[in-house]
């Protein structure tokens, strides 16, 4: 089967999906009332609903193409960073979910401050915000990339189009609206993914077992290199890696935090976490294999030489896959931008709102608040579009890893502000502080030393000072970002007094409050034991008394 364009039903498909989307804007509109509401949607949203949506949170056109292109051109190392975040998941929400719900009011980064004052509020927001900025731009140009090639749409136009439609969903409906189409999204996704490829397996001759045996023979296979070296690729390079994105990802990230602070309790919100990464892990796993079956697919078939590995997967979408499974999965990429964009948007807002806008006019009126944020969704939005347009322009490769590069850049060493805010009561304010410029200067040096600039030959670093340059892999840079923020950070708060700090924020708070609540539930089984056998004893002297007077 071979056709380059989309029929009418694939057009009625994508159109209905994009009408459903703006429609979830519309239907909560209402409710979008207050900021509390439009961040936080007011705990109306059941924990279910909230694990399918840090499902889709995590899932967009990154997932669609660039897991697709990797597994498509190497094997599936880069599918470990995701398999750490349950092992670290498992060890720390019990935790850390009911200490944000207990001493935050919206922003991650409010913990920041009360631990470690403004600096290192101001310091860990700016990360995120440029750790979003550029991946939200990713996701936008991916998208682009994929449409372009398969309905011949320019790239700039899908760029600009897109980011409208998630502007819309944003100022309409706030976060419910974006939880309730994640929801949508979610069963999307999965039944797009298991589509594609049972049919890449039906076209494949000899069908899965003819897969594997390609992938195999072709090293598409494995987590490795299992080397132990940091200057390449390998295994422990992105395990490492993602155990520290685990942490970065649930404990200090607004899109996943503010999810916390939508659950009703708890108890739901710790739950709808768990089934959130849970159902995402698989989503990656699926994606990946799609790119090694493509592989193998397209080692029996000829492929032009204009397609590239980014753009593989859209064309086999495009010329294998029947009218109307076309649109559908189409309009399941499309819906996976949208959603993913808005959960990012609607988070960039909530951080520009009490982390900047509070502190420049505070006092003001909850309406004013409102109504700055809905103008800074706009702006966000504005922005996205304007990087979308720059990745356009310069084009991208191996973009998975670009990805991974630049959040473990713009990482900085927020893990390691945190663990030392979570675990030490002696890491003070000044000493954190000190930490943070070092680790500022650290990865200054460790950027300007590793990367060249040039074409071909003519390469040449930023910054070269031989043998001091700094050699590892870029991922290892946002390792040893937090863990110099750990060691600086503690010992140089020895140099300054201990600090008096509010128990709800340290794990060990945690740890004597988990006590308390045991204790007093295990007086309570006493006291109910004690009462039912003074109950009993005193039904029977009863019984006796009767009958003695019988």
């Amino acid at each position: 089967m071979t056709k380059t364009a989309l029929g009418a039903v694939d057009y009625g498909i994508i159109v209905i999906v994009i009408m459903i989307t703006l429609y979830m804007g519309m239907r909560y509109a209402k409710n979008q009332t207050s900021t509390h509401s439009f961040f936080s949607a007011r705990g109306r949203v059941p924990s279910w609903a909230i694990g399918i949506s840090l499902l889709a949170t995590l899932i967009s056109s990154v997932t669609f193409l660039g897991y697709p292109s990797e597994g498509f051109t190497s094997n599936w190392i880069l599918l470990v960073q995701g398999l750490m975040v349950p092992i670290v998941l498992l060890l720390s929400i019990w935790f850390i979910v009911p200490m944000y719900r207990k001493v935050i009011g919206l922003s991650t980064y409010e913990y920041f401050e009360k631990r470690f004052g403004s600096f290192a509020r101001y310091y860990s927001s700016i990360a995120f915000v440029l750790r979003q900025f550029s991946g939200m731009g990713t996701v936008l140009y991916l998208l682009a990339v994929a449409l372009s090639s398969m309905t011949g749409a320019n790239t700039f136009w899908v760029i600009a189009g897109t980011g409208a439609i998630i502007i819309t969903i944003n100022l309409l409906g706030g976060l419910e609206a974006v939880i309730w189409l994640d929801v949508f999204q979610g069963f999307m996704l999965f039944l797009s993914g298991i589509i594609c490829l049972l049919l890449i397996f039906f076209a494949v001759d000899g069908g899965a077992k003819q897969v594997w045996h390609i992938a195999q023979m072709n090293h598409r296979t494995g987590f490795g290199p299992y080397d132990f070296d940091f200057k390449n690729l390998t295994f422990i390079v992105v395990a490492i890696n993602g155990l520290f994105y685990g942490i970065q990802k649930y404990g200090t990230d607004q899109t996943v935090v503010q999810r916390y602070l939508t659950a009703k309790t708890d108890k739901g919100a710790i739950g709808a976490s768990l089934l959130g990464i849970l159902l995402t892990v698989p989503v990656w796993a699926l994606f990946m294999f799609i790119g090694t079956a493509l592989f193998a697919y397209y080692t029996q078939q000829p492929l032009p030489a204009n397609v590239n590995a980014n753009s593989v997967f859209p064309y086999f979408i495009m010329t294998e896959l029947p009218t109307g499974v076309v649109g559908f999965v189409l309009a399941a990429m499309i819906s996976a931008a949208i959603c993913s964009l808005s959960a990012d948007l609607n988070s960039l807002a909530a951080v520009g709102v009490e982390d900047y806008y509070k502190k420049i006019k505070p006092g003001k009126a909850d309406r004013i608040y409102l109504a700055s944020s809905r103008w800074i969704v706009v702006l966000s939005g504005i922005i996205t579009i304007i990087i979308g347009f720059v990745y356009a322009y310069l084009g991208s490769e191996g973009i998975l890893g670009v990805i991974f590069t630049l959040y473990a850049i713009f990482s900085g060493g927020i893990v390691g502000i945190f663990l030392l805010g979570l675990f030490s009561s002696r890491a003070n304010e000044k000493g954190v502080n000190i930490a943070i410029v070092t680790c500022i200067f650290f990865t200054a040096y460790a950027l300007l030393t590793s990367t060249e600039v040039g074409i071909g030959d003519n390469k040449y670093k930023l910054l070269d000072l031989g043998t001091f340059n700094f050699t590892h892999h870029k991922l290892m840079l946002g390792v040893y970002s937090h863990i110099l923020v750990v060691v600086v950070g503690y010992i140089s708060s020895l140099f300054f007094p201990k600090p008096s700090i509010n128990e709800n924020l340290l794990y060990s708070g945690w740890l004597k409050l988990r006590r308390e609540r045991k204790q007093q539930q295990q007086a309570h089984t006493v006291i109910s034991e004690k009462f039912k056998e003074g109950g009993e004893t005193s039904a029977r002297e009863n019984g006796k008394r009767k009958l003695f007077v019988g």
